[in-house]
């Protein structure tokens, strides 16, 4: 049976990354919502913490979309049974309009045009005039099949200057939307991974506010009519159902302030095969649930590298699950926890759970960002010998094996450059790395992870 798709859409992007685009795209979330709209929010690329925003701006789960993690046919199906039952989407875009990978993978545009959207540009106008537009023009004229149905001028110093960069957008054509001016209590706190997390400040008071600029200073009406031009979708592919009746096996998913990066349509396909979800807190919990395997996402263990340490009952939790057989995977900060010690930034060592034999050490400068290929080395409790998994890095930390014969996990290939290096560890019932999985493009790995969880059940 096919479904139509006529969702109005709209994709805000940016000329590049730090133009704005995330506060001005939870704004206009929550200025739609609290205009009585439902709002299905999208984040394009591999992100955790952004959506975190747009979700307590719409108030419902957001959804990452991505065409190097999900097929492009994976892509079209999710996004059209995901915004079903929504009023209006909107999907904030990845770095510049045209980044993205080798190639333009899951590059805004890209999805711009896989989703048939209107796409509406940030430029951030400070100290510029004239050249905005030449700006603007400069990226509808760069790939005339992407629509460009107007601009959002950020951090305009004045009325005198946002006048003088309305008239320059008048002379080539293109909408101006609105103008957002300087104001510091707009600035969403960063560190080294991007925006500070939502689970770690009071983000409440900032979308309140940022949602009355919107609604103040860009003509929503006007957005809401761009977003109607876009063109219906289809899909014959209906929206896997949960399995919440005849749960098999229990699943523990390790969540709280260090640990949160999570996609949670992946965790949901594990749902849909037949797992229950529940969720632990490695910080503040003295021990794991009652579950047949575990899942440690990534996050910011570093920052909580002391409470972590101290936290010796939940520590003694998770080794003897690791000395019963139970199943346990691990991503990036999920990885650095379970090794034997984390260094922090100040050259402070904390002692971890220490059931992978490797120190993890965190550094002033980015270890590595970008798509990746794993290639399983052996098999492990998600894939078997020879296996690709499709996933993304991002992390400040290296690990250093403490064991000669460290069973790595996988030889890795980057997307954009083609360097080939061995990362990561598996052995037994554990497997941990820095790859991040979206298990929506890795299904089959999810499904072998259920059923080896099913089968440590069967044996406990």
């Amino acid at each position: 049976m096919m479904s139509v798709c006529k969702i109005p859409r709209i994709i805000i992007a940016a000329a590049h990354s730090g133009s704005g685009k995330t506060t001005i795209t939870m704004g206009i979330i929550a200025a739609l919502k609290k205009q009585g709209f439902k709002v299905q929010a999208y984040k394009i690329g591999p992100d955790y913490i952004d959506p975190g925003y747009h979700k307590i701006a719409s108030g419902k789960i957001v959804h990452n979309l991505d065409t190097w993690l999900l097929s492009e046919t994976e892509l079209e199906d999710f996004f059209i049974n995901s915004s079903q039952s929504s009023d209006i989407a909107i999907v904030e875009g990845v770095m510049g309009l045209y980044d993205g990978g080798k190639n333009g993978i899951s590059s805004t545009a890209e999805i711009a045009k896989k989703l048939k959207a209107t796409v509406v540009l940030v430029l951030d106008v400070k100290s510029m005039g004239d050249s905005a537009a030449a700006i603007a023009l400069g990226f509808k004229n760069y790939d005339p099949s992407v629509n460009i149905g107007g601009v959002i001028l950020n951090r305009v110093g004045s009325l005198s200057h946002e006048t003088i960069i309305r008239h320059a957008m008048e002379k080539i054509k293109i909408p101006v939307l609105g103008a957002i001016y300087r104001d510091a209590g707009l600035v969403i706190p960063e560190r080294h991974l991007g925006l500070v997390p939502t689970t770690e400040n009071e983000i409440g008071k900032i979308v309140d506010k940022i949602a009355s600029f919107v609604q103040d200073r860009i003509d929503l009406p006007q957005m809401i009519d761009l977003a109607k031009q876009s063109l219906p979708l289809s899909t014959s592919h209906p929206e896997p159902k949960f399995l919440e009746d005849s749960y098999e096996v229990t699943i523990g998913v390790a969540c709280d302030e260090a640990f949160s990066f999570y996609y949670e349509e992946s965790l949901k396909v594990l749902e849909t095969l037949g797992a229950k979800i529940v969720y632990f807190s490695p910080l503040q919990d003295s021990q794991i649930p009652e579950v047949d395997g575990l899942i440690f996402g990534g996050g910011f263990p570093e920052m909580f590298a002391q409470q972590l340490a101290n936290n010796q009952k939940m520590k003694q939790s998770i080794q003897a699950a690791s000395k019963s057989g139970m199943p346990i995977y691990a991503e990036c900060g999920g990885f650095m926890y379970l090794t034997a010690s984390l260094c922090d930034f100040s050259n402070g060592i904390h002692p971890m759970v220490n059931i992978i034999p490797a120190r993890c050490k965190l550094n002033t400068k980015l270890q590595t960002v970008g798509y990746v290929e794993a290639k399983s080395l052996n098999d492990n409790i998600l894939a078997n010998k020879g296996d690709l998994l499709r996933g993304h890095e991002f992390h400040f930390s290296s690990t250093e094996p403490i064991d000669d014969n460290f069973a790595w996990a996988f030889e890795m290939k980057k997307v954009r450059t083609g360097i080939q290096y061995k990362a990561g560890y598996a052995k037994d019932n554990i497997l941990a790395s820095y790859l991040h999985l979206h298990f929506i493009g890795n299904r089959q790995f999810a499904k072998k992870f259920v059923l080896q969880c099913k089968e440590f059940a069967s044996k406990s």
